[in-house]
């Protein structure tokens, strides 16, 4: 199933093997890889330290470095399969302004055309309203058709297309999803049916009072716990690494 998970050393062949799916000179956007050491990734030493400091971007109690802002880094998995990158900027400076947005991800070659940038997009800008952004800017090169169209799925809205130090770069403006009530709390007996016809009405399904509920809910809720689970775990590996 896919997740956004926070960066983790324990993935560190997979990752390898999608970076070594990418040509050397490509652009992985929001991979954050000007972060990485000189001397590269492959020791796990140095794997670890910069998956470390991607963790770091996004602490807003540290000042964020010269010429960069607040960023969460979060990686697309599929398992424990590696896919993808994402970096979400938490404000814009004038660079990001004009060309480079709140929201870079990028996906490696054998994952595409299987619909993981647009659902990695849609999962980035639930995230983006949990940060407070009521408006988020995504770009991507003028002739990046396949990124235009994720962008205008997840409701881009066009504003302009400018010519920028990077390049000609299609600019637009998205308004992120309402941040989706919490689930409700799982006792030692389960979740009720009442308390699960609550949260359905809440995601917009239609259910009625009684009677048999409906498959397509019972694979939202799924799907929606097993998120939970996964952060969840993130957390905990993140806490047991600070002690």
């Amino acid at each position: 199933m896919l997740a956004l998970i926070t960066p983790t050393a324990r993935l560190h062949a997979s990752w390898t093997e999608a970076y070594d799916e990418w040509p050397a000179d490509a652009q992985q956007d929001g991979a954050g890889l000007r972060l990485a050491p000189d001397g590269g990734l492959d020791r796990p030493d140095a794997f670890a330290a910069w998956v470390e400091r991607l963790r770091g971007q996004g602490d807003a109690t540290v000042p964020a470095a010269p010429g960069r802002v607040h960023a969460t880094y979060l990686w697309i998995v599929d398992g424990d399969t590696c896919l993808g990158a994402a970096e979400l900027r938490h404000s814009l400076d004038d660079f990001l302004l004009g060309a480079g947005g709140h929201i870079g991800y990028s996906v490696r070659p054998s994952a595409r055309r299987r619909g993981v940038a647009t659902w990695a997009l849609g999962e980035l800008l639930t995230k983006a309203r949990g940060l407070g952004l009521d408006r988020v800017l995504v770009t991507c090169d003028e002739d990046n058709s396949g990124s235009a169209r994720t962008i205008e799925r997840n409701g881009g809205v066009l504003e302009d297309v400018r010519t920028t130090a990077f390049g000609t770069k299609r600019r637009y403006w998205i308004t992120p999803p309402p941040t989706p009530p919490a689930l409700p709390v799982m006792g030692p007996g389960g979740i009720s049916s009442n308390e699960l016809r609550a949260w359905g009405r809440s995601q917009g399904f239609d259910i009625p009072d009684r009677g048999r509920l409906p498959s397509e809910l019972l694979r939202a809720w799924e799907r929606a716990t097993e998120e939970v689970a996964t952060e969840e775990v993130a957390t905990e590996e993140a806490g047991e690494r600070a002690e």
